[in-house]
């Protein structure tokens, strides 16, 4: 198959790409950290419609995303919701106009109201079941991160633990999430690609490890790697206000994660080396 990754250099993007080329599939990607041209925010590019009109299947990963620091900093902001605002106007135009078999990226933040983020994800959500695409609703997708304002809590840690010999929370840890190594969200995005002419498009398909861990488990597990000093922090979870959305099992039919979330912290440990 042919995969256009819009979003390649982001968090699951440069992930899913270097899993599709190993899995001897062809990939074009499409990022602004690439090329200026290849900028979402702008108006009707000759140039995308192009890249689409030559793939099987579009991966709709562009965003403009961090972890919980940089939602808790921009989600509320002008330019945050301008720019994911015209992201996904231009984008699903051009999806639109093209005709092209698509899977939109978005989140269990969908349900949650109170955020920007989540809100925005949602009305993506819905323009993708208008257009009859797949949305892929990730739960906390963790690996390899470079960009340090938008990095996520298991690298923020990692990094911490191996630099510093300690890990300062910025929470008292105590709120729970579902982690998702990035292999296995990106095998779970080829999966759908492959069955997308079976896969109902009226549903949601939660993409998540299916288990609850709460922050300051992610801190022990790394104390055992590198026996580093935790110290939590004095308040709650302000970005999901520690909602705890249940995903739904529609995607266990065609996929099921494999990693645990102990294999999934050493990989990416031993990556940072």
């Amino acid at each position: 198959m042919k995969h256009l990754v819009l979003g390649s250099s982001g968090q699951i993007g440069a992930h899913l790409v270097k899993y599709l080329v190993d899995q001897k599939q062809q990939v074009f990607e499409w990022d602004i950290l690439n090329k200026s041209f290849q900028d979402l925010r702008q108006a009707h590019s000759p140039i995308l419609d192009s890249y689409i009109e030559d793939c099987d299947i579009v991966h709709f990963l562009a965003f403009d995303v961090g972890g919980a620091k940089y939602l808790e900093k921009y989600q509320d902001s002008y330019d945050f919701i301008y720019n994911n605002m015209a992201i996904m106007t231009n984008t699903f135009d051009a999806l639109r106009q093209n005709k092209k078999p698509f899977i939109f990226a978005s989140s269990q933040m969908a349900e949650m109201n109170h955020s920007s983020y989540g809100i925005l994800k949602l009305l993506g959500e819905k323009m993708t079941h208008e257009l009859g695409g797949i949305v892929a609703r990730f739960w906390n997708v963790y690996g390899y991160e470079e960009d340090e304002e938008k990095s996520h809590v298991i690298t923020d840690f990692i990094k911490m633990a191996k630099e510093e010999g300690v890990i300062k929370m910025r929470t008292d840890g105590t709120e729970s999430r579902q982690f998702l190594y990035a292999d296995d969200a990106s095998e779970a995005l080829l999966t759908l690609a492959k069955n997308y002419d079976k896969i109902d498009k009226d549903k949601n398909y939660s993409i998540t490890s299916f288990k609850w861990t709460k922050i300051y488990e992610i801190a022990n597990i790394l104390d055992v790697l590198s026996s580093c000093k935790i110290f939590p922090g004095d308040k709650k979870d302000q970005t999901q206000l520690n909602a705890m959305n249940e995903p739904n099992d529609n995607i266990k039919k065609y996929w099921q994660p494999k990693i645990s979330l102990e294999e999934g912290i050493m990989k990416l440990y031993n990556l940072y080396d």
